[in-house]
């Protein structure tokens, strides 16, 4: 892999990643399209999560302080026995974020991935899953703008968006960020909250997909001539990552995604009908 082909996995995945477009979708068909097989492939997707998850945390860097300080103080609290007392908002947001990740728990216990990496090599799967997030991103258009906030809605609804990241975010062609901006909303979040709880829940999502890629990571090892076409990768995932964020943000409270489900339509009937052509 050289320098130019991991800047433009980078550019994808920082993206794709964030924008509810299917990251792992449009990998997958770069690579099944154009044949192209990444060198030290577990390390490139370690760069490339870890430098998403630092696009998150500076754009968020206030909520991710407010988390970090919650943490200590939630443990405080269960220690000295003053849970009586109440949890404050970033405690309570800590504990939601905890109840929406519960669902990839089991899901990665049952070895779903291995499935999931199966549907990557179906062109044609992954352009239909597509055209679903595309009509997803309608269907959230159209919803009623809620008024709930995370903190202050009840534990049920951060579990129905994480069920939607569990059954839905996984699969490549559905966006995660699409499947969990759309669940928030099902579950009455105005659009700005639901955008935000979503990359919230993209850190442990992140972090998660990281510690179990890195057995891999540690018996593959590391080429010396792949470390700068990985730095570069990563560099540019996180650079575009945020950017892609700060867009979704204004987008979020400016316009609607019917740009994007219609790019989804229109990529996801591409693949397809390339894929039956080949």
């Amino acid at each position: 892999m050289g320098i130019l082909e991991a800047i433009i996995y980078g550019f994808i995945q920082g993206v794709a990643e964030f924008l509810p477009i299917s990251s792992s979708g449009h990998l997958a068909l770069a690579q099944n399209f154009f044949g192209t097989q990444t060198e030290n492939g577990f390390a490139f997707n370690v760069a490339l999560h870890l430098a998403t998850l630092i696009s998150v945390c500076v754009v968020f860097r206030r909520d991710v302080i407010m988390l970090v300080k919650s943490f200590f103080t939630l443990v405080k609290k269960l220690f000295t026995g003053r849970l009586k007392q109440g949890l404050d908002n970033g405690e309570r947001l800590l504990l939601m974020l905890c109840i929406a990740t519960l669902p990839l728990i089991p899901l990665k216990l049952l070895g779903v991935d291995d499935a999931v990496e199966s549907i990557s090599s179906f062109s044609w799967i992954i352009g239909v899953l597509l055209i679903i997030n595309g009509l997803m991103l309608v269907v959230s258009d159209r919803l009623k703008s809620g008024e709930k906030t995370v903190e202050n809605g009840g534990f049920l609804r951060p579990l129905g968006v994480g069920i939607m990241q569990g059954l839905l975010g996984i699969l490549p062609g559905i966006s995660r960020s699409g499947s969990t901006i759309t669940g928030g909303r099902l579950c009455s979040y105005s659009r700005e909250e639901a955008v935000r709880f979503s990359f919230l829940m993209s850190i442990p999502a992140i972090l998660g997909a990281c510690v179990t890629e890195l057995p891999d990571l540690f018996d593959e090892g590391v080429s010396s001539e792949q470390l700068i076409p990985i730095i570069a990768g990563a560099v540019t995932a996180a650079v575009v990552g945020f950017f892609a964020i700060k867009l979704l943000q204004y987008l979020t409270r400016n316009k609607s995604f019917t740009f994007f489900a219609v790019y989804c339509v229109i990529i996801g009937v591409a693949a397809v009908v390339a894929d039956v052509a080949m």
